[in-house]
């Protein structure tokens, strides 16, 4: 019988300090050379997709380096609960690995969170990119180990010039977004505040752990695929209920691939729309809210460095981000 690396705590009490908002810290870039663990937390993948987040990796300059379990595969995981565990746990503990690539999303990076050694992360902070699933995992790292992290392209994505542009920008410290031409102002206005969010379904499942990100006075970024449209607005209600968005500063919605399906009765005299939804939400909580950014499981997305600071204009249909020196910390 092989040996279990470790059991999964299932605890309401995680033994992790965690960090207020306000100290979390930058990261450094990534130079020509990092060595980048190419890591699979959460669902399953397949020989192309190593292949790939290999040679995206190198396409970067970096020195791919896989785990040891990303192709196991158990169920509707790439690997059981302990082996995806040690692969993180593996590349947080050693110091010659300068940054975490997720190589794809799925599900199952919940079930890790009270296992990771976030403390690894808080000596010696480094980039933890990735999207979808591992929103969890990025609000373990902001939570937890007090650090920015990267909601950007997993390593095994096709990744097209637009996307790239805004993953280098991020990793250089720079300004990953813009304007948006296409995006739909939803309620005017503007803010000023830290980045926070990713996937919304994974920030409706973290409501009530203590690790949903502290939003106060958050420029929360959401997007999400394949969720009908009263499930969108039930996410979306449950953060509210739960307090979470009280003292909100802003909404900035990208996209929700295969969201706008309107399960109303067809003598409906009112269809209702994603963004009717996010308009009353955002009319709720009294912020404003741009929706349609390039962001999600699409093509062409940015790189959101979540917990930088940004300011959200949504007349000009933009998002700007701070230079991650204005970070507290900054190393």
């Amino acid at each position: 019988m092989r040996k279990r690396f470790c059991s999964i705590r299932v605890s309401h009490s995680p033994e992790h300090e965690f960090v207020p908002t306000t100290s979390l810290r930058a990261v450094q870039s990534l130079a020509p050379g990092a060595r980048v663990a190419l890591i699979a937390p959460a669902g399953p993948i397949h020989e192309h997709d190593v292949a790939r987040a290999i040679d995206n990796a190198r396409s970067f300059g970096w020195e791919p380096v896989v785990g040891a379990h990303v192709l196991e595969r158990y169920a509707y995981f790439s690997a059981r609960d302990e082996a995806r565990l040690e692969d993180l746990n593996v590349a947080l503990r050693d110091d010659r690995i300068d940054a975490i690539w997720c190589i794809r999303g799925g599900y199952g990076m919940t079930r890790l969170l009270d296992g990771v050694d976030f403390d690894a992360l808080r000596r010696r902070p480094r980039p933890v990119m990735g999207y979808s699933d591992i929103t969890a995992l990025h609000a373990g790292v902001n939570r937890c180990a007090g650090i920015v992290s990267y909601h950007s392209p997993v390593a095994r994505e096709n990744i097209t010039p637009f996307t790239r542009d805004s993953f280098v920008r991020a990793m250089r410290g720079e300004s990953s977004c813009g304007v948006a031409a296409g995006a739909r102002v939803i309620r005017g206005g503007s803010a000023h505040g830290r980045l926070a969010g990713g996937n919304l379904a994974l920030m409706a499942a973290l409501a009530g752990t203590p690790y949903l990100p502290d939003l106060t006075g958050a420029i929360l970024v959401l997007e999400d695929v394949n969720e009908a449209l009263y499930r969108v607005d039930r996410m979306l209600t449950q953060l509210r209920l739960a307090g979470a968005l009280r003292d909100l500063a802003g909404i900035a919605f990208g996209q929700c691939t295969d969201c706008d399906a309107d399960e109303s009765p067809d003598d409906t005299r009112e269809q209702r729309t994603l963004d009717v939804v996010l308009r009353e939400h955002a009319d709720a909580i009294g912020v404003p809210c741009l929706a349609g950014i390039p962001l999600g499981h699409i093509d062409e997305h940015w790189t959101i460095p979540l917990g930088a600071l940004a300011t959200l204009d949504a007349d000009a249909r933009a998002l700007t981000v701070h230079p991650t020196t204005e970070l507290t910390g900054t190393i």
